[in-house]
């Protein structure tokens, strides 16, 4: 008798395994859109430590604090700070939750959550890249971050990683491709699952050459031959931190119908000094996807070189030159 509730529970963990819709083929259908948006840092707050996952009263904590943090930036407009009001929270749509996931950063690996630290040769090239900018701010668009250029966002990946607003993917999947249409930039991922070779070394792209396979239920993705020089893709200090030797691999498993569980490892060893990989939940979305007119209406380029142009001029009155 004492092996009954042993048997029992796999009866019942059998029973609670979730049922996905597959294609034709067998395979999970990934179709559909799909939404990332999480308050879950990219990075696990220091004083957290090494935890890993928050309880669900923590959580609910945290969902709090973190939205009565953001609200308390609803400036006025007409002032200095913020002539505009283009900066003001209520623009934002980062959601109001964590991650299903319930980890404490998006960061799953290492342990302590945290990016780890550039090679020697990496941090050197960023003080270079640093002093570089604060010289050379905004002579011409070229000076600019790609999000201002609206030439790519950390959302488009690899990896794709929630933003402040436009979470937002679509995907479409035959038996030899899958494409994977992001929201922000309206910039699109053609991910070949044929088993053909990445393209020859010298051909570069924003965004990689992607190569797909199946594992079991899970799609892996790998992801190479990106272009080198500023991206980004990850955060602030590491905009320009990633050269030729850069490879993503992608992991997508449908765990339930509603669910797409997204993970990810970066891998640079002339970079970081270690692997990274980051776990994400993205969850059932009702489409459609609607253009992200970006060029269209990218004023702020416009306002921000023609701001560094009046500083100049006020800085040569100063100076008579």
């Amino acid at each position: 008798m004492r092996y009954w509730p042993v048997l029992i529970f796999g009866v019942v963990a059998l029973g609670q395994a979730p049922k996905i819709p597959r294609t034709a083929e067998g395979r999970p259908d990934l179709q559909g859109f799909w939404n990332n948006a999480s308050l879950t840092p990219l990075e696990r707050p220091v004083a957290l430590g090494n935890k890993a996952f928050f309880t669900a009263e923590e959580a609910t904590a945290f969902e709090r604090n973190r939205l009565n943090e953001v609200n308390r930036d609803r400036r006025d407009g007409g002032n200095q700070t913020d002539a505009a009001r283009a900066y003001n929270e209520a623009w934002f749509d980062r959601g109001t939750k964590v991650s299903k996931l319930q980890r404490t950063s998006l960061i799953s690996d290492p342990p302590d959550g945290r990016v780890p630290p550039l090679t020697p040769e990496a941090k050197a090239t960023w003080q270079r890249i640093q002093a570089d900018f604060a010289l050379h701010p905004g002579d011409g668009p070229e000076d600019r971050p790609l999000p201002d250029r609206c030439l790519l966002f950390s959302q488009v990946g690899p990896p794709m990683l929630p933003g402040n607003y436009n979470d937002n993917y679509q995907i479409v999947q035959t038996a030899n491709s899958l494409s994977i249409l992001a929201e922000m930039g309206n910039i699109t991922r053609v991910i070949p699952l044929d088993g053909r070779p990445h393209l020859p070394r010298s051909v570069r792209q924003w965004t990689g050459d992607p190569r797909g396979r199946w594992e079991g239920d899970t799609l892996v993705v790998e992801s190479t031959n990106f272009r080198v020089g500023p991206r980004s893709r990850f955060g602030v200090v590491l905009d320009a931190m990633t050269d030729e030797n850069l490879r993503v691999v992608e992991r997508f498993t449908r765990t339930a119908p509603d669910t797409l569980l997204y993970k990810a490892t970066v891998e640079d060893p002339t970079v970081f000094t270690k692997t990274w990989t980051v776990e994400v939940a993205m969850n059932k979305t009702d489409g459609p996807i609607y253009e992200y007119a970006c060029h269209e209406g990218n004023y702020g380029m416009v306002g921000i070189l023609n701001g560094f142009r009046v500083d100049e001029k006020k800085a040569a009155a100063k100076t008579g030159r």
